[in-house]
């Protein structure tokens, strides 16, 4: 169904008496719980200041969606509405709203937007009572940087009124061509486009070959964004059987659960691998898509060593035959990544936390995948992480290599040796009590180097900096670091994705050459290095929490 019919509109504009001044986006955006977002001007407001602050707006295309949270069409219909009064030419949406993160990031890139707007708090909880967010990624189709973020936020504290049109809605149950006031609306399949891409980069015949030969499969969208594009893929294109992709209906609330793939999280996918082990392999995505859960008979892949493992064994995918130009991790993730690139002889960087900063060096071609230990993986095919391309990827290795993913995590790390890895997460945390943590551990530091931490000589300790290479910006206090003689670190962040207090994030990471033994559980063989962190910060005293919230 399409119309091309100018639609009856007037131009209105509304005058608020108080700006919003609590409207700060963070590194991922505006989140903020939906009933937040239900206040009166609210959403209208902080649109108004990025269609204020977002450059080649009139007369621009704009992308459009998100995750199908509650809250998502209402909002694409107040954006759609407030764009046309802003002179926006083009505004690309999908049906029903719904739109991953990774395939907003290809539409930007692919119809030469001017940027995309991303409804999506990615793996917070959804529904009347969860959370909502809004993201706004660039022409290049990743993250805008801290400079816009920081305009928007400033613009808004002064909003007095905003523009948007009086129109009736457009519907969002089908494909078609729709006008908003002087605006064209394009309703698209989100899935098309995306499925395109990957057939670029994979080799779907071979894929196919191993998902219709007795091979268990089992992928958990967690009634999140990848429900359709999961069961286009793995099951009507690669042949995986009917019903391999569960919790594939995309919900407002995500069905009750918390769309963020980990062993906590998805405790039922992670049951049927590591305890019933009915499967061969199986993997679950986020809300808006971009982060990856991998799994197989009886072995969970930490999302560290999943970076190292891809970077590995890139030259089995044809769209890296020909080989890396480089890659990057996150300060965080475990420097698994680092050994591979240093056999390989390739660069590998070390950036603070956020895929902005990823964004960069995939622009100037200085890498061609990257990661965090957030389960997020991707590449230079797009400006974010992609959770289904993670998953793909995957398959494409167990397509070439025959054998399990235990074995190939066995070989790696006898190949390139193990880092043991971890991250403790303290979550809803009192914001004083988490900031009185933190800022008593870092005038801590300058005393620590050159003492015994858990056995070792600590060698470094700080609060850890980034000079970008690419634009010369300079990123300060980004994590405290204390690293150790034996490549060996404990990280200690702050984390502000959630929208209840604060969550604090520990690190920890041995390093165990090949040569030694790698079959240690891992909670184990960084027992020394919980403890002693854990008695250094005094985690259990200022939190009051004696145990973490989620072990990844």
């Amino acid at each position: 169904m399409s119309s091309s019919k100018k639609s009856d509109s007037t131009l209105k504009t509304i005058r608020i008496s108080d700006p919003f001044t609590d409207q700060k986006p963070g590194t991922s955006g505006l989140r903020k719980s939906s009933k937040h977002f239900e206040q009166l001007h609210y959403l209208e407001s902080f649109v108004e200041a990025i269609f204020q602050t977002l450059q080649g707006v009139k007369g621009g295309t704009l992308v459009l969606g998100g995750d199908g949270r509650y809250g998502n069409e209402r909002a694409i219909d107040v954006i759609l509405k407030m764009g046309s009064a802003h002179g926006l030419k083009n505004v690309i949406t999908t049906t029903k709203g719904i739109l991953s993160t990774p395939a907003a990031s290809n539409l930007i890139r692919s119809r030469k937007a001017i940027g995309g707007i991303i409804l999506s708090a990615s793996h917070n909880p959804g529904g009347l009572n969860g959370d909502f967010g809004i993201k706004v990624n660039g022409s290049n189709g990743g993250p805008t940087p801290e400079s816009f973020t920081n305009a928007v936020y400033e613009y808004s504290k002064n909003l007095t009124k905003y523009k948007i049109i009086d129109t009736p809605s457009i519907p969002l149950s089908d494909t078609g061509h729709f006008s908003v006031g002087d605006m064209t609306v394009e309703v698209i399949d989100g899935v098309e486009d995306y499925l395109s891409l990957m057939e670029r980069i994979f080799d779907f015949d071979q894929i196919q070959n191993l998902l219709r030969n007795n091979f268990g499969i089992v992928f958990d969208a967690m009634h999140a964004v990848t429900g359709p594009y999961a069961k286009k893929l793995l099951e009507e294109v690669l042949g995986s059987p009917k019903g391999s992709v569960r919790n594939a209906v995309p919900l407002q609330d995500f069905g009750g659960g918390h769309p963020d793939p980990n062993l906590t999280y998805a405790s039922e996918l992670a049951e049927l691998l590591l305890i019933d082990k009915n499967y061969d392999f199986g993997a679950a995505c986020d809300g808006d898509g971009d982060r990856n859960m991998i799994l197989g008979k009886g072995c969970f892949v930490n999302p560290s060593d999943s970076l190292a493992v891809l970077t590995a064994n890139a030259g089995l995918v044809p769209a890296y035959a020909n080989g890396l130009t480089g890659v990057a991790r996150s300060m965080p993730t475990s420097a698994a990544v680092d050994v591979v690139a240093r056999q390989l002889g390739i660069d590998c960087f070390e950036t603070p936390t956020g895929w902005k900063f990823f964004g960069n060096l995939l622009d100037a071609n200085r890498i061609s995948i990257c990661g965090e230990e957030s389960f997020g993986t991707g590449s230079n095919h797009i400006r974010e992480k992609d959770g289904l391309w993670a998953v793909l990827f995957w398959l494409q290795i167990l397509a070439e290599r025959r054998c399990s993913v235990k074995e190939i995590m066995q070989e790696h790390w006898q190949r390139f040796g193990r880092n043991y890895y971890s991250r403790h997460d303290y979550e809803a945390i009192d914001i004083d009590k988490a900031n009185t943590l933190y800022n008593r551990l870092e005038r801590l530091l300058p005393s620590l180097n050159g003492q015994q931490f858990a056995g070792q000589r600590v060698t470094f300790a700080d609060n850890f900096r980034y000079d970008d290479p690419i634009d010369g910006s300079t990123t300060e206090k980004q994590g405290l670091r204390i690293l150790l003689e034996s490549n060996s670190r404990v990280i200690v962040r702050l984390s502000g994705t959630g929208t209840q207090g604060a969550t604090l994030r520990i690190y920890l990471e041995r390093y165990v050459p090949p040569n030694e033994n790698l079959n240690h559980d891992p909670q184990q063989a960084l027992s020394d290095l919980i403890s002693e962190i854990n008695s250094l910060a005094e985690v259990q005293r200022i939190t009051g929490m004696n145990t973490p919230t989620v072990i990844t």
